[in-house]
């Protein structure tokens, strides 16, 4: 256990910032529960499609390609189901929507924890910088797309992170999507985290009342292979933090399985969620005029691509 999740308490939930995925559903079975976890074929994602199949879970998990989905999953119990979905190819992502609907059963949570984290160089895809679009056009599309499977109780759940507090000041660049008019890496991917966000409060709104919820999750600072884009000095230095700072990939996992399948998790709606309890975001976190901007814009993108 780090440093850090020693010194660390729990929240109102029971849980905190040392509480790993396993400990936020034991006790709980999920047998007959169907969920669709994105970047399910490592770090956290790989983890949180482990523990929900340990607790009796069938998993759609979703990988940039079916081997790499097929091959994460080899030898761990449980019921998975691999699906292609690229992020970034608008044509991967509607394939992975057709085939989950063809498979004509409910969905009783998906899971957004795939990402890229900080490219040292702009990188454009269909005119807009690749972060933005990975992150949040790609799940926006895949979401959208699954949303009428989703059943009464049942939830989404976007990863976004603290980064969100490291967005540009106009939180969004709605005129600089494509990076064009300046970029920055760690800039872009707050961009790209408050996006995540915006999107779950967005979604939370349009289904109050509902039955269903939406929520965002910060999981932590953790070692995992979305580093793998840093300087290596970067990367360096933080495979040193990982044993004292950062959290370990059971510990990061938690908040968002919990999110996801925790009873107590099940009436939160619109909330950014860190250590298994509600958290404060950033005021641009909270802007649900900005929001309403970026979800209609989105829909323009996803309408062009």
């Amino acid at each position: 256990m780090s440093l850090y999740a020693m010194m660390a308490g729990k929240g109102p939930s029971g849980f905190g910032y040392g509480s790993t995925a396993e400990e936020v559903t034991a006790g709980l079975d999920l047998t007959g529960r169907r969920y669709l976890v994105t970047g399910a074929n490592s770090g956290i994602g790989l983890e949180s499609v482990r523990v929900l199949g340990l607790r009796g879970a069938t998993v759609l998990t979703l990988a940039r390609t079916v081997e790499k989905a097929r091959e994460a999953v080899k030898g761990i119990p449980g019921e998975f189901i691999p699906v292609a979905c690229e992020l970034s190819e608008p044509a991967s992502v509607r394939a992975a929507v057709d085939a989950v609907l063809a498979m004509g059963e409910p969905l009783d949570g998906i899971l957004g924890n795939a990402g890229i984290m900080a490219l040292p160089k702009l990188e454009v895809k269909f005119g807009y910088e690749l972060q933005f679009f990975t992150n949040h056009v790609g799940h926006f599309i895949l979401t959208t797309g699954l949303l009428d499977l989703v059943k009464p109780g049942g939830r989404v759940v976007m990863l976004s992170s603290a980064a969100h507090k490291g967005a540009p000041a106009a939180g969004i660049e709605l005129d600089n999507l494509s990076g064009a008019r300046g970029y920055s890496p760690w800039g872009a991917y707050g961009q790209s985290k408050l996006a995540n966000l915006l999107f779950a409060r967005e979604l939370g709104r349009r289904w109050a009342g509902t039955g269903r919820v939406a929520n965002a999750v910060h999981p932590g600072v953790i070692a995992t292979n979305l580093v793998r884009h840093m300087a290596a000095p970067m990367r360096l230095a933080w495979a040193a933090a990982a044993p004292l700072a950062l959290k370990t990939i059971p510990q990061g996992a938690a908040t968002q399985v919990w999110a996801l399948a925790h009873p107590g998790a099940a009436t939160l709606q619109g909330e950014y969620l860190a250590d298994c309890n509600v958290a404060k975001s950033s005021a641009l976190g909270r802007d649900m005029a900005l929001a309403g901007r970026l979800w209609a814009e989105t829909e323009r993108i996803v309408a062009r691509v």
